[in-house]
């Protein structure tokens, strides 16, 4: 039976509309959860609650003549935003998503701003999220040694669910606003509530327009049949490729939506890829129209309207299954975060996963509390190359010789690789496009010559994403994780540690939670942050997959 016809059979779309929590689960008390966690299906329909406040929030704003909105947020509290950001930006005001931390580009960020003409929406659902809070205790003690102690908290906006930390902090620190989100929705399907919603308002973005293309796709996605239903032909497009062994689901999109990629990451991998199972997204990297997809492929061609190129691969992908998700204009975004998230529910129930929950990511945030308390010591490196320390961990087996180079370790690595499997480049390194250039050059070419996906993810921003997928999802993973020991640094007010101090934790804990599920990991730690550094791992990797870096 197909993934349409067996979405037909169960009344899937409108159990869905109708939160119906057996569509997810059997047991009462995961039923529960899940009830929490569907608040999502009509938030365009509901949006009229939650605008007037916005729309006085971004009215005030663009009166004050802000030029700068840094917006301070991990996973589902910045996904979507970064997206708006870089698709419906608008000369009113940029954006700055804070999504990192680490110091060099905290430092770069700080350095760039005026804190007279700069909004920080400081965002987190409970919060108690580690790297809003870090952030926010610097950027405020930024603004308050250029601004004063009052000035500065009215800078400061809050964007939370009702009853967290967070609401307390914005009160008792004298917040400009504290605009309290659905709490029924969970991270990665909060793009149309207040978490995407005011960052969005506070560029300039024409936010009714984005909701008028969402609720027209809310009102097609409630279809109870499923062949009339958006969200559902996308579900049993990727339902039906998983089920064919093709569980690699390549985002390709027009250069303009690029970043669009980015929010599928997290919304596929944190809601499918748990219980030894799941569905690998990958965001394209090669430029223009890619080529020699293998036999675990399915591609979704997410694009304008006017993108030829692409029109045409999506009628012609070379024999991979594909389907053509199109763009009439950049507030039909809108229309497809609602798509995805649709067909992101119903493929859980297709594949007999409860996508509203994330049982690995608290894993890796654990580790990372241990680390920089000292109760958990980081894995030891077990040979160098120069002043590169490589560190052999879980899965893939130390060969036993103290002294390789770069290319070696790599070689190591690509040649644990299986038929079927996928290699995660993780690197904690700044939020730089120049730097990590590299390193995107280099994914797609070793994808073909290894026949294999390979993504790219930047730590730790990833750990809020793709880190379920990679501890909880199938074991067909080799990841290469990069990390350095620069020395640049920012002390965090209130904190024995600092930034840099996090910002390694961060990837110490994620090896060994990685190790602790038997991945294959290769860890490189660079003696710093440079371009020559991030360029000899990328020269290093086609070295190892035998092509050459142009």
């Amino acid at each position: 039976m197909s993934a349409l016809d067996r979405l037909a059979a169960a009344d899937a779309p409108a159990r869905l509309r109708a939160r119906d929590t057996s569509l997810f689960t059997d047991d009462p008390g995961t039923a529960a959860l899940v009830a929490d966690r569907l608040g999502w299906t009509d938030l365009a329909e509901a949006a009229p609650g939650v605008m007037p406040h916005v729309r006085r929030l971004a009215e005030k704003t663009a009166a004050e003549g802000v030029t700068d909105i840094v917006l301070l947020g991990m996973g589902g509290s910045s996904l979507a935003s970064l997206v708006m950001g870089a698709v419906l930006g608008t000369p009113q005001a940029r954006l700055h998503v804070l999504d990192t931390v680490s110091p060099i580009t905290v430092r770069a960020t700080l350095a760039a701003l005026d804190p007279a003409r700069t909004v920080y929406v400081v965002a987190s659902k409970s919060g108690g999220t580690i790297e809003p809070n870090t952030l926010y205790a610097i950027f405020r003690a930024h603004a308050d040694e250029a601004l004063g102690r009052e000035a500065a908290g009215l800078r400061f906006v809050a964007v939370t669910d009702p009853g967290s930390s967070l609401e307390e902090l914005a009160g008792r620190e004298g917040f400009s606003a504290c605009v309290l989100a659905e709490p029924t929705v969970g991270g990665r399907f909060s793009a149309l509530t207040a978490f995407g919603l005011v960052p969005a308002a506070l560029i300039g973005a024409d936010v009714d327009a984005l909701l008028e293309r969402a609720a027209q796709m809310e009102a097609a996605c409630s279809q109870p049949d499923p062949r009339d239903n958006p969200g559902a032909r996308l579900a049993a497009f990727i339902a039906d490729a998983h089920a064919a062994g093709r569980d690699k689901l390549t985002i390709v999109a027009s250069p303009e939506l690029a970043t669009f990629g980015l929010w599928v990451e997290q919304l596929v991998a944190e809601s499918l890829g748990k219980h030894g199972t799941g569905v690998v997204p990958v965001v394209e990297l090669a430029q223009g129209v890619p080529s020699g997809y293998g036999p675990d492929r399915a591609v979704a061609v997410v694009r304008y309207a006017g993108d030829e190129a692409l029109a045409d691969f999506a009628r012609d992908p070379g024999g991979v299954p594909a389907i053509d998700l199109v763009l009439d204009g950049a507030y039909d975004l809108g229309a497809q975060f609602v798509r995805w998230e649709h067909a992101i529910a119903l493929t859980g129930h297709l594949l007999g996963i409860n996508p509203f929950d994330e049982p690995n990511v608290a894993e890796a945030k654990a580790a990372t509390e241990a680390v920089l308390s000292g109760t958990a010591a980081p894995l030891a490196p077990g040979a160098r190359a120069g002043d590169v320390a490589i560190t052999f961990a879980g899965g893939l087996s130390d060969p036993g010789h103290p002294d390789h180079s770069l290319t070696t370790a790599c070689a190591h690595a690509l040649e644990a690789l299986h038929r079927g499997d996928y290699l995660a480049i993780v690197a904690y390194l700044p939020d730089d496009a120049a730097l990590l250039a590299p390193l995107h050059h280099a994914a797609p070419l070793v994808a073909g010559a290894q026949g294999c996906a390979v993504c790219v993810e930047l730590g730790p921003r990833y750990l809020h994403s793709t880190g379920q997928l990679h501890k909880g999802g199938p074991n067909t993973g080799v990841f290469v994780v990069v990390t350095t020991r620069d020395e640049s640094d920012v002390e965090v007010p209130g904190q024995e540690w600092t930034l840099a101090e996090l910002h390694r934790a961060q990837a110490e804990g994620d090896l060994l939670t990685l190790a602790a599920h038997d991945r294959r990991a290769l860890r490189i730690d660079l003696p710093d942050a440079s371009h020559a550094s991030v360029t000899a791992v990328a020269r290093a990797l086609l070295g190892a997959a035998g092509v050459g870096l142009d």
